[in-house]
C-alpha cells in the first residue's frame, strides 16, 4: 500500500514498511520505537513520521529496521497473530480490502505440508463465506447426508433438520 510519507506490503506472518528519507542519513539520524500496540518513526528533531496504534499487535523482539541504500528506511515488524491480513498499518490511515489480499504462492510451498492444507482450507472457507456459500465443512456434511440418505431409501427425510 503506497500512502503519502511510506509504503508498506505484508504477508501473513509479517508487514514490511518502508520510508523514503533524505539521501544520506544515517541510522543515528533516526527514531524508531517499537512497542507491542504502537509504533513511532522519523527523523531526530523532526515531527514523527508515522505515529500510531498498529492495526494489530506485533512481537517487538522480532521486529527489525535498517536504513537502505541511506535513502530509504525499512522495517520489519512480524505480527503477534500470524493467521491475519491487516487492513491498515496504523489506525487511521487508509483501509485495504483484505478480501482481496492474495497470499504470495511462494510462501505457501514454503510451508509443510498439514500447515498448508490448513491455510488453504482457511482460504477456502473465507471466500465461499464472502460469497454467502457453504464452507469445506458444510459441503463434507451435505455429501454425507446425501450419501446417507441414498443408501437408506426407505427413511423419510423430509422433516430433517441440519443443525
Amino acid at each position: 500500500m503506497d500512502l503519502e510519507k511510506y509504503s508498506w506490503t505484508q504477508t501473513l506472518q509479517e508487514v514490511t514498511v518502508n520510508v523514503p528519507v533524505p539521501h544520506g542519513t544515517k541510522s543515528r539520524f533516526v527514531v524508531c520505537e517499537i512497542k507491542k500496540n504502537h509504533l513511532k518513526v522519523g527523523l531526530k528533531g523532526q515531527p514523527p513520521i508515522i505515529e500510531g496504534e498498529f492495526f494489530r499487535p506485533v512481537k517487538p523482539d522480532d521486529c527489525y529496521w535498517s536504513i537502505e541504500d541511506q535513502s530509504a528506511f525499512s522495517i520489519l515488524l512480524t505480527k503477534h497473530d500470524q493467521m491475519d491480513w491487516w487492513k491498515c498499518l496504523v489506525k487511521g490511515d487508509p483501509e485495504i480490502d483484505t478480501q482481496k489480499v492474495e497470499p504470495e504462492n511462494s510462501r505457501l510451498s514454503d510451508l509443510d505440508a498439514e500447515t498448508r492444507q490448513t491455510v488453504e482450507k482457511m482460504m477456502f472457507d473465507q471466500r465461499q463465506k464472502s460469497m454467502g456459500l457453504p464452507t469445506s465443512d458444510e459441503l463434507q456434511k451435505q455429501e454425507l447426508l446425501k450419501k446417507f440418505m441414498s443408501e437408506h431409501p426407505e427413511m423419510d427425510f423430509s422433516r430433517a433438520k441440519l443443525a
